[in-house]
């Protein structure tokens, strides 16, 4: 791992660690639902500034119980059939939204050349585990009706893909689903959360002060997990890997406390042969294409190693 920072990464937590921060404590400020909700939705939009054209973008409803899950399509050439990505946001289970994403959408979208289906599923603690899973598995499950009902030409070829909670619904989603009733492509990780019990180095020695916390991250899995769920039962990292998982792109950051995690879930994906391509920077932090202005070249990079991934030949 590099021993130092991107320096515009390191400017930027210099600020939030050593301003913004304690002048917040020093205000009275107390962490909440709400403000949690706010922090990505403001940093996502303060910091991913480059406007980026989507030829086609529609908002639908999937025929879904019990909760008919909203989809909002992104299809870069709407004249042409193109195979489909369907994605999950960010947050910890319990924030973001496809509103806060839609300019990454968009970036996917016209990189990867896929029509990308973004799922609004539902957050805790509104909607505890398994709510968002359920919805992830019926997005797969269901994504070729609203097409069909829209006229909208695709390749029959659907890949899945999320960043970190949404890489959680992904991993989660490929053990436990019947392959018979829809092939899977490939999966996108990107910085993926595949340890609820927290139990790798990484966490321990990066939980503070890079952007993500372990404190911020117990929080979110108390959101998350409502019902007495074994954390570590619930994680992919702790559980068999299913014999067709599809090939699986996996990015970690070196300064990520999920990133020994991610390096974990890798192995543990070739050892039971599947194929696999991990791809790390080593002087980022968690989320870091939320943060594309600080890091433009590597965010750029992300996007079009994921359309080479998923347009690979002879895949």
């Amino acid at each position: 791992m590099s021993a130092t920072l991107k320096p515009t990464i390191q400017a930027y937590l210099d600020i939030l660690n050593h301003k913004i921060i304690p002048k917040l404590i020093a205000s009275g400020f107390k962490p909440n639902l709400i403000n949690a909700r706010e922090a990505l939705a403001n940093v996502t939009k303060t910091l991913v500034t480059k406007t980026v054209d989507c030829a086609g973008v529609w908002d639908d409803t999937f025929n879904t119980q019990p909760y008919a899950v909203p989809v909002r399509i992104f299809h870069p050439r709407p004249e042409k059939a193109l195979p489909v990505l369907i994605y999950f946001h960010g947050g910890g289970g319990a924030v973001g939204s496809v509103t806060v994403y839609d300019p990454i959408l968009r970036r996917l979208a016209q990189t990867t050349q896929h029509i990308v289906m973004a799922i609004e599923y539902r957050l805790a603690p509104e909607n505890p585990y398994p709510a968002g899973q359920i919805d992830a598995k019926n997005a797969l499950l269901h994504w070729r009706e609203v097409l069909d009902t829209r006229n909208i030409a695709y390749i029959n070829q659907v890949s899945i893909g999320g960043d970190s909670a949404g890489g959680a619904l992904c991993n989660n989603l490929v053990r436990n689903w019947d392959y018979s009733q829809q092939a899977i492509h490939a999966q996108i990780l990107i910085y993926p959360s595949v340890d609820f019990c927290m139990g790798s180095e990484s966490v321990q020695t990066l939980g503070q002060g890079y952007f993500l916390t372990a404190e911020r991250m117990r929080w979110y899995f108390a959101q998350y997990f409502q019902n007495g769920e074994d954390y570590c039962h619930m994680s992919a990292l702790h559980n068999p890997i299913h014999p067709q998982t599809p090939p699986t792109l996996i990015f970690t950051a070196g300064f990520d406390p999920l990133r020994d995690e991610g390096l974990a879930y890798a192995q543990k994906l070739r050892d039971q042969h599947i194929t696999v391509q991990h791809i790390q920077y080593d002087d980022l932090i968690h989320a870091y294409l939320n943060l594309e202005d600080l890091c433009a070249e590597e965010c750029e990079q992300t996007y079009m190693h994921i359309g080479n991934f998923l347009n690979r030949p002879n895949a």
